[in-house]
């Protein structure tokens, strides 16, 4: 029975209970007496309150206590000490039992209903799928369920439709509103071989693309995924609660027998006065708050981040974030656009841009793509070559028309001989933040390619925003030092770490824990390594499915500023889990000297029926504290300084 019509039971059958107590005074009764409070209770105890008692006996035969053995403990004892009550003429308490339960269950009630709202982050993000799609079938378009859409069909989207599937654009142009999945709030334009992502919106042309991603492959589904595994994983924080719960029921047990003895052995107090205080005891200690402290944080943060583009994927992140000493970023495609355009060849054109274009033809590097595209651009074609082989850091070595060949920076070029106006060239380029190849051809050095890769226009926002948190940040990469150096001034870098191959990352990453907790920022497979072995890994949205897999942070706009966001989101939410904890410790603190009777001479007391509501407002208070977490201000540190 779902805990929301168990609270309708026991409301209905406790409201005369409640009426008879507050006009007892008056000399107005129940029909029917002891009798009738006996049945309504009985009803109560075995619906309302029979899973707090099942609850309570399974942790008992396992030798633990959690929070229903309290619940329960402090129900049963005043149901059946009632019972003897009404054997022996005395007067009884019924209605605490019943009210009790009312109060604990209306509790949970709200307790449901604003996980449910903190939670709904996930079940907006899944409204936001298209039913249907037109897919083009036997040379025209049809509507069908998206569930039967197949990867490589071709989609017609008109304006003012949502795009159904991931895909890319191949007839057409559009601007596409992205907010809804990567938060993004300016509609993004959208031309052939871009991108398209499903759930977001068309605005203005109408365009057919190719779905490559279909059902939970889609980047949608894997936001939805990764949600729900965040707001159902745990902080570390949340094993100290765990270890605090199991130890303080069976205290708060102990203070109630001590409550009790107190009152009837020491201070001559009736057995039902002292047991009064007893089971306010047991009642106002029930930790439920303590309970809600993490998983709803958890929650709330965790579905605002999924709103704005940043997806935390468990609560250990968000811990480690709040310790982060130094923040280390890739440079190509994290820092930089990740396109590298050539901007320079020295020697003779047509042959150096002939020789590089040929051996870089099976690479798939970044700069060898930027080669590609200007030898394309210059109509020249690369020729077949044999024994093509990549070095790691180095370059690439192969055979063309019976000479080798290389393209590589100066750790492949040892054995050959380097002119020395080359070597100026190349010092100069570099210092223009130019990453420079040498192309060689037999047993000379040809000529050399310069190649660059410009920071992204909010890199050094991003930068100034995390330095100003009073964050060291540092540039791990594979460009030698001239260049990295010449980028990091660019944009703002306080430390370059050049030439590291890319096995080494997570060696370097490892040698800046020692000075504290490191984020790794990066986007490609050799991240990945650094971004698993880091405190936080933060794996750029654009990046490999690899880097995404290994970040704890995924940063779906691919936006650098996020970072900062990012970190800021992470922040609040664990302080909002401090705040939590904090508050319902100090509510049992408090509360429990009251309920045992301390203050009774000032006249000031607590029945288990008060104790009961204020538990359950304690509660909501938690519950409400995490939820004011979707109207705090992500402020960039940057801005305040």
């Amino acid at each position: 029975m779902s805990i929301t019509k168990r609270f309708w039971i026991a409301l209905i059958f406790s409201l005369p209970l409640l009426a008879n107590m507050v006009l007892m005074p008056f000399g107005i009764m129940l029909p029917g007496g002891d009798w009738t409070q006996l049945v309504l209770t009985t009803i109560v105890m075995l619906v309302a309150a029979g899973p707090f008692i099942q609850s309570a006996w399974a942790a008992f035969k396992k030798h633990h206590a959690n929070m229903d053995t309290l619940v329960a403990i402090g129900t049963v004892t005043a149901y059946v000490y009632s019972l003897y009550a009404m054997m022996t003429d005395q007067p009884v308490f019924f209605e605490s039992a019943a009210l009790v339960t009312t109060f604990v269950l209306l509790g949970q009630v709200f307790e449901e209903r604003m996980r449910h709202n903190a939670s709904n982050a996930v079940e907006k993000l899944v409204n936001l799928q298209a039913k249907d799609a037109e897919v083009l079938r036997d040379d025209q378009f049809v509507k069908m369920p998206i569930t039967e859409v197949a990867l490589n069909d071709v989609i017609r989207v008109k304006p003012g439709q949502k795009i159904p599937v991931d895909g890319v654009i191949i007839k057409g142009s559009s601007s596409i509103d992205e907010s809804m999945v990567t938060g993004e709030s300016m509609p993004v334009t959208k031309k052939v071989d871009d991108q398209v992502i499903g759930a977001t919106m068309n605005s203005t042309g109408t365009f057919l693309f190719k779905a490559n991603k279909i059902g939970e492959q889609t980047m949608l589904s894997q936001i939805v995924e990764l949600v729900k595994k965040a707001q159902n994983s745990h902080a570390p924080i949340q094993k100290l609660t765990d270890k605090v719960s199991d130890i303080f029921v069976p205290v708060v047990l102990i203070l109630a027998i001590l409550t009790f003895l107190t009152w009837f052995v020491f201070l001559d107090a009736s057995v039902a006065r002292a047991l009064i205080f007893a089971v306010s005891v047991v009642v106002i200690a029930c930790p439920c708050a303590l309970g809600l402290a993490t998983p709803t944080a958890l929650m709330v943060g965790t579905g605002r981040g999924a709103k704005m583009g940043i997806l935390i994927k468990n609560g250990e992140v968000l811990e480690a974030v709040n310790d982060v000493k130094t923040v280390v970023f890739d440079k190509t495609g994290t820092i930089t656009v990740g396109k590298p355009q050539v901007t320079n060849i020295v020697g003779d054109e047509a042959q150096v841009l002939k020789v590089a274009a040929s051996l870089e033809a099976g690479s798939e590097h970044p700069l060898a793509t930027a080669i590609l595209a200007r030898a394309k651009t210059e109509q020249i074609t690369p020729s077949d070559v044999v024994d093509f082989e990549a070095i790691e850091g180095k370059g690439v070595t192969a055979r063309l028309a019976d000479q080798q060949g290389v393209v590589g920076n100066h750790k492949l070029l040892d054995t050959f001989k380097i002119d020395d106006e080359l070597v100026q060239t190349e010092t100069r380029l570099q210092n223009e933040a130019k990453t420079v190849v040498f192309v060689g051809l037999g047993d000379r050095i040809i000529g050399l390619i310069a190649i660059q890769d410009t920071p992204k226009t909010t890199s050094t926002e991003a930068i100034a925003a995390l330095r100003a948190r009073g964050l060291k940040t540092v540039m791990l990469t594979g460009d030698n030092q001239r260049v990295a150096e010449a980028v990091a001034q660019q944009v703002g870098i306080d430390e370059v770490i050049a030439d590291v191959l890319p096995g080494d990352k997570a060696d370097h990453v490892q040698q800046l824990q020692r000075d504290g907790k490191v984020a790794f920022v990066g986007d490609g497979i050799n991240d990945a390594p650094a971004l698993t072995i880091a405190d936080v890994g933060i794996a750029m949205g654009s990046g490999t499915d690899i880097a995404i897999d290994a970040g704890g942070i995924v940063l779906v706009k691919n936006d650098l500023r996020d970072v900062d966001r990012a970190l800021a989101l992470s922040q609040k939410t664990f302080n909002r889990i401090k705040l939590n904890l904090f508050w319902a410790f100090i509510y049992n603190v408090l509360g429990i000297p009251v309920a045992a009777g301390v203050f009774f001479a000032l006249g000031f007391t607590l029945s288990p029926e008060l104790a009961g509501l204020a538990m359950a407002f304690s509660s909501l208070s938690v519950v409400t504290s995490s939820v004011l977490l979707n109207r705090a201000r992500i402020t960039k540190k940057s801005q305040l300084a």
